[in-house]
């Protein structure tokens, strides 16, 4: 592996405080945010009859153009304002791999909820599904007690 300094890293992004700091401890670690990409994958699924769909008001696109609006609003003022930023659709775990691997990343960051029991198994757990499925190094940064 390179020198983290050199290094691309990837960080899915929830929009949560976690989220926030991954991304902060991804920088941290790089000489630029040109070596950072974010990546945020929504699970939304239109059903064919649903109003929204038929009338044009809801779609992927609009979904992605706002999600795109929210991440930039939420960054901005800070130099991660214009940083790269993907929205894909899907399963999270498996897009975020997929992502990475395609930009050749050397290292994703992800966030963990630090879930357990039953709604772990629920809700299941993005995180352990980037680990198990990544080309590359993964840290996974657990929220503090």
């Amino acid at each position: 592996m390179k020198p983290l300094a050199e290094s691309k890293i990837v960080v899915p992004w929830d929009f949560s405080d976690l989220a926030v700091e991954a991304l902060n401890t991804a920088r941290s670690m790089v000489n630029s945010v040109a070596q950072l990409h974010v990546i945020h994958v929504d699970t939304l699924v239109i059903p064919a009859g649903d109003p929204g769909s038929i009338y044009g008001v809801v779609s992927q696109d609009t979904q992605r153009e706002n999600l795109i609006r929210a991440f930039r609003d939420r960054m901005s003022g800070s130099e991660m304002a214009d940083i790269d930023f993907e929205v894909r659709f899907g399963d999270p775990g498996s897009e975020v791999t997929k992502f990475a691997e395609q930009v050749g990343a050397d290292l994703v960051i992800i966030s963990s909820h630090g879930r357990t029991g039953l709604s772990r198994l629920l809700i299941g757990s993005v995180a352990e599904r980037v680990v198990r499925l990544a080309h590359c190094p993964v840290l996974v940064l657990r929220k503090a007690d």
